[in-house]
């Protein structure tokens, strides 16, 4: 397979446009005419205002449609249009560059919208929500800045979270470096409120950051010490600190699979089920989600990682629909994959297949950013069938690993 330094460049503006933007409309978000687009396209002439003018378009750097850096995974040209604003807003916030024509907003309102927003995370609407953080992130920056007392503190939490929703959007599409970033803004703001609760979410999101970005130890020392911090004590029924606290527990208990720490992860999974008993119910604080049904479904995911299939089916089996129907979108869709992993390693091929196609039809721009359907169809290659080579071709992925090394595993699919 070519390398991206390997096309020409009219190929690589041609690669970025995708399907979803054809010539004219690029010409048109360009303001450059159509055989200038044409002629870029074919390698003919383009001038230095006429790259910048197509990466700005495309939501890209110049270094990308130059060859001289790979676009990111899975990415489209919606994602990357919302990476660059979140950027944009991300940084221009934590500068302190505020538009002086940004008023102060009711604190109803911000929290109204940031309550929108968890829920367009939650839902995998990233393209909204993305459209919505960046006027969310300066409204409360500016409040805050111009507020005191209980109503700057308010604001300061709205901005935290909206951080935070910032954070987990980069870190899902891959742009580390803007997840990193955020997060730490959002820590700082949490800090300054003095809300430990706000606090720890922050860092259950700094935690998955670490997982996806492969240090593991950083991951369970973050998630643990958040835990400690906050742990409940026996008589505490406050559903907001066990929410907070189940969520953490969650991490550590991934992290844990994830490094093969299998006595600790037991450990963790007990005190996961624990936590979700006495909520009873599913919760949702400020985008920390937690409950009975979230403890199941995601020691699913962790027995598959320890390379525990049976189990993995067991808690399967004692799933219904009414519970799934309890989960956000994004995590049904995930405890899918799942089980669609626990089914390959199995051998239950076709059962795999079945639950792998429903989600990709189901929530076929969330799955794009995941890695197990790559993981999933690479372990049912040998399987060979006209199907697979669909689903595969869905993926954007081949069936068969072609370079001679083994596929990945769901401990290294971050």
């Amino acid at each position: 397979m070519p390398q991206w330094s390997d096309y020409r460049t009219g190929e690589r503006i041609k690669i970025l446009r995708g399907r979803d933007i054809t010539q004219e409309q690029l010409a048109e978000a360009t303001g450059l005419s159509l055989p200038t687009i044409r002629a870029a396209e074919q390698d003919r002439r383009m001038s230095l205002p006429t790259l910048l003018k197509i990466a700005r378009a495309l939501s890209v750097d110049t270094s990308v449609v130059l060859g001289q850096q790979a676009p990111r995974r899975a990415m489209g040209s919606d994602d990357r249009a919302t990476l660059r604003e979140l950027s944009i807003s991300v940084h221009d916030t934590s500068s302190g560059y505020l538009h002086g024509d940004i008023e102060p907003v009711p604190l109803n309102a911000l929290k109204a919208v940031m309550k929108h927003a968890w829920r367009l995370y939650w839902q995998g609407s990233y393209g909204e929500l993305g459209a919505i953080l960046g006027p969310l992130l300066r409204d409360a920056a500016v409040t805050a800045e111009a507020s005191e007392g209980a109503l700057a503190e308010g604001a300061l939490g709205c901005l935290s979270d909206a951080y935070q929703a910032a954070a987990c959007t980069a870190n899902l599409l891959g742009a580390r470096d803007l997840a990193y970033a955020s997060v730490g803004h959002a820590r700082a703001a949490a800090l300054r409120v003095g809300d430990p609760l706000r606090t720890a979410r922050v860092d259950a999101a700094r935690s998955w950051i670490y997982l996806r970005d492969g240090r593991l130890d950083h991951s369970l020392s973050v998630a643990e010490a958040a835990a400690r911090s906050i742990e409940p004590r026996y008589s505490d029924q406050e559903p907001e600190r066990l929410t907070t606290y189940g969520n953490l527990l969650n991490r550590c208990a991934v992290t844990a699979a994830r490094a093969e720490h299998e006595g600790a992860t037991s450990d963790f999974l007990s005190q996961l089920h624990a936590v979700g008993a006495r909520l009873g119910s599913e919760r949702d604080y400020h985008g920390a989600r937690f409950g009975p049904q979230t403890a199941t479904t995601q020691a699913v995911g962790i027995k598959v990682t320890l390379g525990d299939p049976g189990s993995a089916l067991t808690l399967i089996n004692s799933v219904s629909g009414s519970d799934l129907g309890k989960l956000a979108e994004v995590s049904r869709n995930r405890y899918m994959l799942d089980v669609a992993l626990a089914q390959t390693d199995a051998k239950m091929y076709d059962k795999a297949l079945d639950t792998l196609e429903t989600v990709m039809h189901g929530a076929p721009e969330w799955a794009r950013h995941q890695a197990l359907p790559s993981v999933i169809v690479q372990r049912i290659g040998k399987a060979s069938t006209a199907r697979l080579r669909r689903i595969s071709k869905m993926i954007g992925v081949k069936a068969f690993p072609s370079n001679g090394f083994a596929p990945p595993t769901a401990k290294t699919a971050l």
